[in-house]
């Protein structure tokens, strides 16, 4: 009886939980949710004790002194709700951190919000400044909390396809989707997950037809100290650019610290304010002992953020070779955690089949690259696979050694 209740009783769960699980390619045609490929592929590693090289987490903790700072304020009471725009040493700290590597002056009382990571940055600016029906360009493919959220706040996804191997927008195909239905520009740069890095040319674009269609930039830095010659632009730089830009950011991956999500946005006083009207009501504050150990953090020497990117240059470089001696053909990235790999070569066309097997073919974890494309797009990008590198190097080592057993004979 009790099963019979349940079953005819269970109301029917309406409501935006199916736009954003649409939007970001989890909802199944039974209306059922599928886990995202990154907890499917965190859980099959745990599971079969593969080398987790799908999840884009480091394995090694930050520096020390950041680390210290945390235990130093918990020590110190520093424990409960912070001031709902961060605490004030940590705004200020970013604003240094923007004029010293970028120039930019900012505001730390006014043009500065310290968020739960950048994913609720991202959440909050997408849901403050659209509306039910406006268009939001990405690049495909996409961090899948954007298409997420875009179907949360009710926009229409719109995108600009990055292809192998250089995954660069052709541009007009990036003016062709930018019209004046467009509301908002989302740039991920260095991008999350291919690991380009988009040049002066295509950022004065983007402000361009910003101008041109009254639509606001919001940008997904969160690799920015994290790239491999080519140099990091913020495109709140260019001329035209600080008054309708968004720019977001976060520790987590330039310390390494992705588990203490701080993350922080910056524009104009009158869009950060209009975007702190829906945070408060997301987290509303967050992480008080982990804001003054970023802050910390923010104010290293030059030498530690030179330090970081040489590091994970070598570790790109170290799993790049084991790729390519496994026979898959490469695109090396010029920034990020991540380095797409193409199976084809290896006989293999679809990249989420061969990320399920990999495990017992070679010991490996990696996510297929549709998993971050819509789904009339995903075939064009089904042989592709990403692999993280963010990851102790005898780890990455292991990894290309136990990949080496794909090579076709």
């Amino acid at each position: 009886m009790q099963d019979s209740f349940h079953t005819e009783h269970t109301p029917i769960v309406s409501g935006a939980w199916r736009r954003t699980a649409c939007g970001a390619g989890l909802l199944a045609e039974d209306g059922s949710v599928a886990a995202s490929i990154f907890a499917e592929m965190s859980a099959l590693a745990a599971r079969t004790g593969a080398i987790n090289l799908g999840q884009g987490f480091p394995d090694e903790d930050g520096p020390a002194e950041v680390l210290e700072a945390a235990r130093q304020a918990i020590s110190d009471g520093v424990n409960q709700y912070s001031p709902g725009r961060g605490q004030p040493v940590l705004l200020e700290a970013i604003a240094r951190h923007q004029q010293r590597f970028y120039g930019l002056k900012l505001d730390p009382g006014s043009e500065i919000l310290v968020t739960a990571g950048a994913t609720e940055a991202l959440a909050a600016t997408i849901l403050a400044l659209i509306e039910p029906g406006d268009e939001v360009v990405t690049f495909e493919p996409f961090y899948d909390a954007y298409g997420g959220l875009i179907g949360l706040g009710g926009g229409i996804h719109r995108t600009v396809p990055l292809r192998a191997p250089d995954f660069q927008p052709d541009l007009d195909a990036l003016r062709a989707a930018v019209t004046d239905r467009t509301r908002l520009i989302i740039v991920n740069d260095p991008h999350n997950p291919t690991g380009a890095i988009f040049p002066r040319e295509t950022l004065e674009l983007i402000v361009k037809l910003a101008h041109q269609h009254d639509a606001l930039i919001v940008t997904d830095e969160v690799y920015e100290h994290l790239t491999f010659g080519a140099p990091h632009i913020p495109i709140a730089t260019l001329p035209g650019a600080w008054e309708r830009t968004v720019t977001i950011s976060s520790g987590g991956k330039t310390f390494s610290l992705t588990g203490w999500k701080v993350g922080w946005l910056s524009a104009p006083a009158k869009i950060v304010t209009a975007i702190l009207a829906v945070k408060q009501f997301l987290t509303y504050v967050n992480a008080a002992p982990f804001q003054p150990a970023i802050a910390v953090g923010l104010d290293l020497p030059d030498a530690y953020f030179a330090h970081i990117a040489a590091e994970m240059k070598g570790k790109r470089d170290v799993l790049a070779t084991g790729l390519r001696a496994a026979g898959f053909a490469i695109s090396v990235p010029q920034g990020s955690y991540f380095i797409v790999a193409d199976a084809t070569p290896l006989g293999f066309t679809d990249g989420a089949d061969l990320c399920r097997r990999l495990p017992e073919l070679a010991g490996v974890v990696a996510v297929p690259i549709a998993a971050f494309c819509s789904p009339a797009h995903r075939g064009e990008y089904a042989p592709l696979v990403r692999f993280a590198y963010c990851k102790k190097i005898e780890f990455l080592e292991q990894a290309s050694a136990e990949l080496a057993a794909l090579k076709p004979r």
